[in-house]
């Protein structure tokens, strides 16, 4: 019997081919895809442009900035509410002992008690001296001078000194006054008036100037500009002319209206010089505060850039304008690419003999 045989074709081997290729494809598929969404391998839509990125970052920055900032500033005012209760406290205490004393002495006069009676006159000489010194620490706390949230008096530590009849503050107010670095500054340029009044370095330029307004002396007189490519007093109508460190309410002003500049343009050191040089009489003590060299002069430059060695030839005309015999105070917040600021306004304060000094960013 003949045994039948099945007949193997061709096509039928290269169909279960095809099939067993295709189903591996879709197996090696389906273990990359599996493979990428396990390993955490983000996709094009979520990924993050470096631009965004930074300004995230810088963000976060500023919030942590602003954060310790204003835990400081909360720790300062609850040490000078209780310094200031501890203070009136004393003073009741220096009035009850007077009432006291005042009570015996007109026992002692009725019993005629001369050895006693001028020991109580002497105590009571004390006890009102005490009483002044008192009064007068409190009034110039709290009516006279500004308050300023910070860590004291630091005057001893730096060697900046507030002294004089006759005090001028210049604040640098130009667009490097923005970020300490020239790529932060192009961007923060663009930025809303909010995000550049809001810049840190600007923060920090501001409260020098109310440190510096805090430790006026009462009975002296101050005056504080303002300056990029011109120069404006921070009180209106007051450009040359002295103000009164008793009006609170003009230096209050003017703080408050520095709070609303905003930084913009170059920097025009020679205009403020001869602003400075024109009042009548001239400042015992002028204290700068900047961040480098002019970039500008009397004459403007038609040129868009400009170099460390025409920033020093700048500088030296608009020295030639300062009032003669006034000690210069100077305060740099350095910018980069200005490597010849330090040297040149170290070198201003010598001549002068007044002060420099580069603070850190928790200063004051």
């Amino acid at each position: 019997m003949a045994r039948n045989r099945r007949q193997l074709t061709p096509f039928s081997l290269s169909f279960l081919d095809i099939m067993s290729c295709g189903f591996g494809a879709a197996v090696l598929l389906f273990l990359i895809i599996k493979h990428n969404i396990d390993s955490g391998v983000p996709s094009p839509q979520n990924t993050r442009s470096p631009d965004l990125q930074s300004e995230i970052s810088l963000l976060e920055d500023e919030i942590k900035s602003g954060e310790k900032n204003l835990v400081e500033i909360k720790n300062t005012v609850d040490e000078i509410e209780q310094e200031i209760v501890i203070t009136q406290g004393l003073a009741r205490k220096v009035t009850e002992e007077i009432e006291e004393l005042n009570g015996r002495q007109n026992e002692l006069k009725a019993s005629s008690d001369d050895s006693e009676l001028a020991a109580l006159k002497n105590e009571l000489i004390r006890l009102e001296q005490q009483k002044n010194i008192l009064a007068k620490k409190l009034d110039e706390r709290g009516e006279a001078s500004r308050r300023f949230a910070g860590d004291g008096d630091r005057a001893y530590v730096t060697g900046l000194k507030m002294n004089g009849k006759r005090l001028l503050v210049l604040v640098d107010s130009s667009a490097s006054m923005l970020d300490e670095t020239i790529v932060n500054i192009l961007r923060r340029r663009n930025m809303s008036e909010e995000r550049r009044r809001n810049a840190p370095k600007w923060q920090h330029a501001i409260k020098i100037v109310e440190w510096l307004s805090a430790k006026l002396p009462i009975d002296s007189q101050f005056q504080i500009y303002h300056f990029n490519t011109e120069t404006e007093a921070l009180v209106e109508n007051s450009k040359g002319r002295w103000l009164d460190v008793r009006d609170k309410t003009t230096l209050d002003s003017a703080i408050s209206r520095l709070n609303r500049l905003v930084p913009a343009r170059g920097t025009n050191l020679e205009k403020v010089f001869i602003a400075a040089n024109q009042l009548n009489p001239k400042p015992d003590n002028i204290y700068l505060i900047t961040d480098g060299l002019p970039t500008q002069g009397a004459k403007p430059s038609r040129s868009t850039t400009i170099s460390g060695g025409d920033r020093i030839k700048l500088f030296t005309k608009a020295v030639e304008k300062l009032p003669g015999r006034v000690p210069v105070n100077i305060i740099l917040t350095p910018i980069e690419g200005d490597p010849y600021a330090a040297i040149a306004y170290w070198r201003l304060s010598r001549a002068t003999q007044g002060s420099f000094m580069s603070p850190s960013n928790d200063w004051p």
